[in-house]
């Protein structure tokens, strides 16, 4: 039975608090313009959420970009010049000494 009355009279404090925080300060501050008038919370609000949820998606896509490359594909994105490509072939076997002499004259010229 106490617990009866310890939770009524929990009610009753926490109910009188809450009328006298709703009565509190009557001046400008208190208003519905405190933040630049009721259209303030319904426009900016979902428009910063908006920007927020932007910078999360760009942050998300930075971090994947950054994660999911391998290593040195940057540096192998990059092409090849023609003499590069030659020397290449001739360390691979495609080509002999003597064309290949032949080819990095002409690429020379």
């Amino acid at each position: 039975m106490a617990w009866k009355k310890t939770g009524v009279a929990t009610l009753l404090c926490a109910l009188a608090a809450t009328g006298a925080q709703a009565q509190q300060g009557t001046g400008p501050a208190w208003g519905p313009g405190y933040w630049g008038g009721p259209w303030h919370g319904w426009f900016m609000g979902p428009l910063m959420m908006l920007v927020f949820l932007a910078l999360v998606a760009v942050v998300v896509v930075l971090v994947v970009r950054w994660m999911g490359a391998p290593a040195g594909s940057r540096e192998d994105s990059r092409q090849n010049t023609p003499l590069e490509i030659l020397r290449e072939r001739f360390a691979r076997g495609e080509i002999d000494k003597t064309e290949f002499e032949e080819r990095r004259k002409v690429l020379e010229d």
